[in-house]
Formats: structure tokens, sequence, C-alpha cells
């Protein structure tokens, strides 16, 4: 496993299997959540979904506003798919 130590020089991190900016502070990760919402979902659809959740859920603690375009690029994405897939039913 890969260890940072954070800045602090307390505590530990495994930037590779728990990144902080992927958990919540109760611990919840965002893997899980992504699990979670995507699985009935199949393709671009359960892509697209987990990139929106993820982007979304990581932005106050990575990248801010690059991380909200990335997830409005995805919605966009998604939503194209959506009606493009409504309209040849």
């Amino acid at each position: 496993m890969e260890y940072k130590i954070v800045e602090d020089g307390k505590k530990p991190v495994d930037m590779v299997n728990h990144p902080p900016h992927y958990q919540s502070k109760s611990g919840l990760e965002v893997i899980n959540v992504i699990e979670a919402f995507t699985a009935d979902l199949k393709g671009i659809e359960a892509t697209d979904t987990g990139n929106i959740i993820k982007y979304i859920l990581r932005w106050p603690n990575k990248n801010g506003l690059e991380d909200l375009k990335k997830a409005r690029f995805y919605i966009n994405h998604l939503i194209n798919h959506i009606e493009n897939k409504t309209e040849s039913d």
C-alpha cells in the first residue's frame, strides 16, 4: 500500500485505496455510493452516473470548479444518451 503522511504529521493516509477526497467525515466512501446507485445500470448509463457522483462528491476537497464542470460534462452526456435512446424507442 502507498501511504502519504498528512500535513499534521500524525495520521498516515492511503492515497491509493482510501484517499480522503473520496471519503465523508463519517468514513463513507464514494466507491460504495457509486456501486449502490449504479448496480442496476449498464454501459454508458452506469459509467456516466458513476462519474457524475464521483465529481459531485469530491469537488469541495479536490479540484473545485473543475470537478463541477466535469460533472456537468457527464450530466450532459447522459442526458443526450437518454434523449437519443428515447427517440429511437
